[in-house]
């Protein structure tokens, strides 16, 4: 079995990280999406309700488990008996940085191997990021993201006035 393990902060889980898992499961036998806790980040949802957002958007794709994890991927690896790490690159400065991680990672564990996929062209431009601004602003994400994303998003910004 080829257990593959997609890991990320998805803060917020987008269109683009979801069109990556729905193409992963076509290749590997399992997907875990592993949300990396970061301390040194300042994430806008919680581990856990970005564990939740992830399992509401793919509670249709029976090979995905939702996982979280702190500390090294490449020991986050060996505990999930996994074998490939995810990548999803949507342009050259993506991967610029993903082939950096993916040699220390080779460098640390050569039996654990990195797969790049490249996004779909139509969610090239898109990260968690551009998304969380446009919601901040109330602008319309319902094409970015899923509709339980849309809502949660809505609500941690509902009390967020726009000024210009």
């Amino acid at each position: 079995m080829i257990h593959a393990v997609y890991p990320g902060s998805f803060d917020p889980i987008t269109y683009g990280h979801l069109d990556i898992i729905q193409r992963g499961v076509k290749i590997f036998d399992k997907v875990t999406v592993a949300v990396l806790i970061n301390p040194s980040k300042n994430p806008l949802f919680t581990v856990e309700e970005r564990m939740e957002l992830i399992r509401q958007a793919t509670k249709h794709i029976p090979q995905v488990e939702i996982d979280s994890f702190n500390g090294l991927l490449i020991d986050y690896m060996k505990k999930k008996n996994a074998n490939t790490i995810i990548k999803g690159l949507r342009a050259v400065s993506d991967f610029e940085y993903e082939l950096q991680m993916a040699s220390i990672n080779r460098k640390l564990d050569p039996t654990i191997e990195t797969f790049f996929m490249m996004t779909n062209n139509k969610y090239s431009f898109l990260s968690s990021s551009i998304v969380k601004e446009v919601a901040r602003h109330h602008g319309q994400v319902n094409d970015l993201v899923p509709a339980c994303v849309e809502e949660a998003l809505r609500k941690k910004f509902a009390g967020h006035k726009v000024t210009f």
